[in-house]
């Protein structure tokens, strides 16, 4: 596997920090994946499974949303429009400079994120969403102890997973005025949710939601026993080795001019 950081402007012309994982030999196609709230382009989850992609020929581009990791901007001043709007820069990028995704990913929020950008995508042809939220206002409840503050005063400091971040009213205003469910509804790409039936932080009726509002060919993984950020290392290396299986039939041949499994005849 070779590794390369890179930057590109995101939705309001901030440089966004990025890894490009590619796989030491032909590259199959390109994946694009999104972070969970408020975690990073390096967080486990992503790199593991970013990783793992590479050995199936894959190339996955994993960035930093504006304000968090090592990209610029004001996390303040996002929400989850400009999320959806970095996401669409960054299939611009690897469009540009590379080939555009085929396979859009998401972990979380992230995931509700790639549902809301896919129709921007038209090249992607399948998209995953893992431990995704339904609603992007979801994530509210993650400080919902500081929303009256919030809705009072414009903005709180609110603590998630032990670090500060500045919310305002605005990011709250903006989720709540998204319908993941008609964007769904409307998407026309492959489909594959994987959620787990004990997530403690999104709770698995968020993935039914997202599976019935979509239409065929869809499918649903279950994680068993894994938590929302995927902590454990298999959890990881399983999402990624499904993924890989599942979007063959929508990737591009092989190197050779077969789908991997199939043989000349």
């Amino acid at each position: 596997m070779t590794q390369q950081r890179i930057e590109f402007p995101g939705a309001h012309g901030t440089m966004l920090a990025a890894r490009l994982d590619a796989p030491a030999g032909p590259i199959r196609a390109y994946a694009l994946f999104a972070h969970c709230f408020t975690c990073g382009k390096d967080v486990f989850a992503a790199t593991r499974i970013s990783q793992a992609l590479t050995e199936h020929g894959v190339a996955v581009l994993r960035f930093d949303f504006t304000g968090l990791g090592a990209s610029d901007g004001e996390f303040a001043n996002t929400n989850f429009s400009s999320n959806v709007a970095d996401l669409v820069a960054a299939a611009d990028y690897l469009r540009r400079h590379h080939h555009a995704p085929a396979v859009l990913i998401g972990h979380s929020l992230g995931g509700a994120a790639v549902l809301a950008a896919a129709e921007q995508v038209p090249e992607a042809r399948a998209v995953v969403t893992v431990a995704a939220p339904s609603d992007p206002s979801h994530v509210a409840g993650l400080f919902r102890d500081q929303l009256a503050q919030i809705e009072a005063d414009g903005e709180a400091e609110v603590k998630l997973a032990g670090r500060t971040f500045r919310i305002q009213r605005q990011f709250l205003h903006d989720a709540a005025q998204h319908r993941l469910g008609e964007t769904v509804a409307r998407m026309r790409k492959a489909l594959l949710v994987m959620h787990s039936p004990r997530d403690q932080t999104v709770d698995i009726s968020n993935a039914l939601d997202i599976f019935t509002h979509a239409k065929h060919p869809k499918s649903f993984v279950s994680l068993d026993t894994a938590d929302h950020l995927l902590s454990q290392k298999s959890d990881a290396l399983y999402i990624a080795n499904v993924i890989a299986a599942w979007s063959e039939r929508y990737l591009p041949p092989a190197p050779g001019g077969h789908r991997d499994g199939e043989r000349p005849g």
